[in-house]
């Protein structure tokens, strides 16, 4: 049994290209949809720290609500940061995938499969076309 979770919106390319990854080693991920069942506090310390990478590459720029409450001006702490994204969950970059490997945010999708414990087990290829995984399941070289 391998567990898996990933903080997904369905709404966005690379979260659905990034869960059709994991779904390609033949597991089904416990799928978490952070917009209506956002992460507590506490877990989203927790999924931050784990990633390793500061708050602010796990907050999202490209909304208008991060412009308009001025979230680029560096006077904002870490723990401002997260109150922010705790407050306007669409804050929170994603996807963000947690396995026995690793927790990573996944942009692109590729990266998760860094983490995926299983290998793939068929060609893949994102929405757009891109081929990403050959017929024999290996990586195809960018």
């Amino acid at each position: 049994m391998t567990d898996i979770t990933i903080y997904h919106n369905p709404k966005c390319g690379t979260s659905r290209n990034t869960l059709a990854l994991i779904r390609n080693t033949g597991v089904e991920p416990r799928v978490i949809h952070y917009l209506e069942t956002p992460p507590s506090r506490e877990e989203l310390v927790e999924l931050i720290a784990a990633t390793g990478a500061p708050v602010r590459d796990l907050i999202r720029s490209k909304q208008d609500i991060f412009n308009e409450l001025g979230l680029a001006d560096a006077k904002w702490r870490d723990d401002e940061l997260i109150d922010f994204m705790l407050v306007h969950p669409v804050l929170i970059n994603r996807p963000i995938v947690v396995t026995s490997m690793g927790t990573r945010l996944c942009r692109p999708s590729e990266v998760v499969l860094d983490i995926l414990p299983l290998p793939q087990l068929g060609a893949f290829n994102k929405e757009d076309g891109e081929a990403v995984i050959n017929a024999q399941g290996q990586r195809i070289p960018v």
